[in-house]
């Protein structure tokens, strides 16, 4: 059997895809579907429960429609630490990664079912499955190098260009079905979407070293244990859910509370565990100091780009100009705005790296000016919408501005985020870490989930104006303590 070295070496001296391992190709091509699939449904989630029940929606209030979709994602971003224990644990990435593929697609295709019930059945799906897929497929492509491997950034900037490419063609086609067609042939758009990246991984496994299992399995009698105490753990979950659903006090903001309470506890005690764990060294224990500090700064960074698909996107079909020289798109089409200026940018950002090679900046100082840019895309915003209120509009060149100053931060928060991750990670715990960094994305859609219960109740100018400075202040936070992060998280740069 191969191994880990013989792969590594082998990774070394492959650069069959634009001077990267061919594996990068098949996770991109898994993303980009992936992607597809799962932004496409996001791009037209919120306009579909904040829609008439006769014009085919749910009917909920605008306040409400954001809040369910943000506690949604934290949902979809909690389950990534059962994935990534699975994967350490049990399954390997590679069959973490194919379960969570094949769940997405059945829950994608659940939802194009036009009810209220296989919709929250289908939702239910697609949350495991991400939960399964998303931190083990990059934890992939953080095994397709050596940690002293200078490609390493540009690698993860290019596949999170794929993931761009996939957030950027599901909207269109998703978007332009569910607002004209009707919102189930958008989500059916999505359930063949992921179907054909399920079929390309599997084609491409020979590329990932599928006999790779997982990195500390459980013996036969802790697997045993785990799986009967989950089952029974989950069936005692369900069955109180619908006893406090019964006596009327498990009501929709309840259960939204109950997911953002979940999101603040669930980092606290995954910290916890990694920091107080026999496994972890005491050099891993401090490396896992200043990712900590990360994960805050990629917390305040998303409660800003996961507005895309909450307060942007009514903003978008309420108040923007959605037409040019007198043609009328789908409002839903901004979110491909951001995977657009994503796809176009993250190629100059990896060329970038491999450029500067060692003179690049470092991860800590590259993420602050994420959290600049983050600042910048709500302060857009705030002259465009100051004063006014109803039914106003103003032109979609400040939307666009807006997801201009999101995707070059998300760019550099993602790809810088993903691949510190990947290095950070103690050896124990190399997928769970990775669902750690997904963990943030929970929290700051949990704190969302609040948030965006206001929305309508407070002027524009002063909801987008407040998150705007609260990231430009996060920034300069960070970028007060990069003596300390660059001597703490050496010999990561």
């Amino acid at each position: 059997m191969t191994t880990d070295t013989e792969r590594r070496d082998t990774a070394r001296l492959d650069h069959s895809f634009f001077g990267h391992p061919r594996g990068l190709l098949t996770l991109s091509g898994l993303e980009v579907w992936e992607r597809f699939s799962f932004l496409g449904m996001q791009a037209i989630l919120v306009l579909y429960f904040a829609d008439s029940v006769a014009d085919g929606g749910l009917g909920m209030p605008q306040g409400t429609a954001a809040s369910v979709v943000s506690a949604y994602g934290t949902l979809v971003y909690l389950t990534s630490v059962v994935g990534g224990w699975l994967a350490d644990r049990m399954l390997g990435s590679y069959r973490a990664v194919l379960h969570g593929g094949v769940l997405i697609a059945c829950g994608h295709y659940a939802m194009s079912v036009p009810t209220a019930a296989m919709t929250w059945a289908g939702l239910g799906l697609i949350v495991v499955g991400t939960g399964f897929l998303k931190p083990n497929a990059a934890t992939l492509v953080g095994g397709l190098y050596a940690t002293d491997d200078d490609r390493r950034d540009a690698g993860f900037a290019l596949y999170y260009m794929a993931i761009n490419i996939g957030a950027f063609a599901g909207p269109l086609v998703s978007g332009w079905l569910g607002q004209n067609e009707g919102w189930h042939w958008g989500f059916s758009a999505a359930a063949i979407g992921m179907t054909f990246g399920v079929v390309q991984y599997v084609l491409g496994r020979s590329t990932l070293h599928r006999d790779r299992g997982p990195v500390h399995p459980l013996t036969p009698a802790e697997r045993t244990r785990w799986t009967r105490g989950a089952l029974l753990g989950a069936a005692a979950v369900a069955a109180l859910g619908v006893l406090l659903w019964a006596v009327g006090w498990l009501t929709m903001d309840r259960t939204v509370d109950l997911i953002t309470l979940v999101s603040v506890l669930a980092p606290i005690a995954y910290f916890a565990v990694m920091f107080r764990s026999p496994e972890v060294s005491r050099e891993e224990r401090g490396r896992l100091r200043p990712y900590v500090v990360l994960f805050l700064a990629s917390v305040v960074f998303n409660l800003v780009l996961f507005s895309s698909y909450t307060t942007l996107a009514l903003l978008a079909v309420d108040h923007v100009d959605n037409s040019i020289f007198g043609w009328h798109f789908p409002s839903s089409w901004w979110t491909s705005i951001l995977g657009a200026i994503e796809v176009l940018l993250a190629p100059v950002v990896a060329a970038l790296w491999v450029r500067m090679d060692h003179r690049q900046p470092h991860a800590s100082r590259k993420i602050a000016y994420s959290l600049f840019a983050a600042g910048a895309a709500f302060l857009v915003l705030v002259p465009a919408t100051a004063g006014k209120s109803g039914d106003y509009r103003i032109a979609g060149l400040w939307l666009l501005g807006c997801y201009l100053f999101m995707g070059v931060g998300d760019i550099l928060l993602e790809t810088t985020g993903m691949s510190a991750t990947s290095k950070l990670a103690p050896r124990h715990f190399t997928g769970q870490t990775m669902a750690v960094w997904f963990l943030s994305l929970a929290l700051s859609q949990g704190i969302a989930a609040q948030l965006t219960k206001v929305y309508g109740e407070v002027s524009d100018a002063a909801y987008y104006g407040w998150l705007g400075a609260l990231a430009v202040a996060a920034g300069v936070a960070l970028y007060l303590a990069l003596p300390w992060m660059r001597r703490t998280m050496h010999p990561v740069r």
